[in-house]
C-alpha cells in the first residue's frame, strides 16, 4: 500500500506514520507525510497514492474544501480528525473511515481492515459522488446514478437525466462508498437495484429507461431472488 499522510501537527504525523508502519509491516510499499493540502497536491501529481489520511483542519482551511477535493481524487480517504460531529456529513461526501482525534492502534487497524476487506460496505452511505471537470469539482447526488460502468481504472456515471460523467475512482473503490440499494451485478457493472424493472433468462436486466445490462451467472440467482 502506498500511504500519504496529510497532517500539519508534527507529533500526530510521526504518531500516525509509526503507528502505519507497524499495523502494515510489509504490505506497505510506500509513506509519505505532507503538512499542507497544497503539498499534498503537489506530491499526488507525481506519484501513485493508496490511502490519503487527511486531518480537516490544515492550518485553519476550511475542512470540508479541502475533504472534496480529496473524494473526487483515485485514492481512498480516511479522515483523522478532532471533531467528531463532522463525521456524518464527511461519510456522505464519500470518506471511507473517519477516525476521531485522539485514536489508538487498534482503530487505526480498523480503518485499514476496511480498505482491504473486498466486501466491505459503509454504514454510513454516501450521498454525493464528487467528480472533476475542466479543473473544476462537483457533487454527484447519489439518487441521481442509474448505474456506474467500469473504465479502466475509473468509472463512468450513468445518471437518470441519460448524461455520463467519469469518475477517477475504480468501481471496486465506488463499491465500499455506495449505500446497500447499489448491487455489483457483473465485472463492469454496478446497478441502482431501485430502477430496475425486470431480469431476464438471458443474463440481463432492464431499467426504468429501457437500458438493458448484463449479468453475471454466478449474481443471476441472487440477483433474482432480490426482485421477485
Amino acid at each position: 500500500m502506498r500511504i500519504l499522510v496529510v497532517e500539519d501537527e508534527d507529533l500526530i504525523a510521526q504518531r500516525v506514520k509509526r503507528l502505519t508502519q507497524e499495523i502494515l509491516g510489509n504490505q506497505l510499499h510506500h509513506l509519505a507525510v505532507c503538512p499542507t493540502f497544497e503539498s499534498a497536491q503537489a506530491y499526488i501529481q507525481d506519484h501513485p497514492v493508496d490511502v490519503v489520511m487527511l486531518d480537516l483542519n490544515l492550518n485553519g482551511k476550511d475542512g470540508f474544501q479541502l475533504l472534496e477535493q480529496s473524494v473526487a481524487q483515485s485514492f481512498q480517504t480516511i479522515i483523522l480528525s478532532a471533531y467528531p460531529d463532522k463525521a456524518i456529513v464527511a461519510y456522505e461526501y464519500g470518506v471511507l473511515d473517519f477516525i476521531s482525534k485522539p485514536f489508538n492502534k487498534a482503530r487505526l487497524q480498523k480503518a485499514f481492515d476496511r480498505y482491504q476487506n473486498q466486501d466491505y460496505r459503509s454504514e454510513y452511505p454516501v450521498k454525493y459522488l464528487a467528480i472533476k471537470k475542466k479543473q473544476k469539482l462537483r457533487m454527484i447526488a447519489i439518487e441521481e446514478i442509474a448505474y456506474i460502468q467500469g473504465a479502466g481504472n475509473h468509472a463512468e456515471l450513468h445518471l437518470q437525466s441519460g448524461t455520463t460523467e467519469l469518475h477517477d475512482k475504480s468501481l471496486q473503490h465506488i463499491m465500499k462508498l455506495l449505500p446497500s440499494y447499489f448491487r455489483r451485478i457483473h465485472k463492469s457493472y454496478i446497478v441502482n437495484m431501485q430502477l430496475v424493472t425486470s431480469i431476464s433468462n438471458n443474463y440481463e436486466i432492464t431499467l426504468q429507461n429501457g437500458h438493458c445490462l448484463p449479468i453475471s451467472r454466478a449474481q443471476y440467482k441472487q440477483l433474482k431472488d432480490l426482485l421477485s
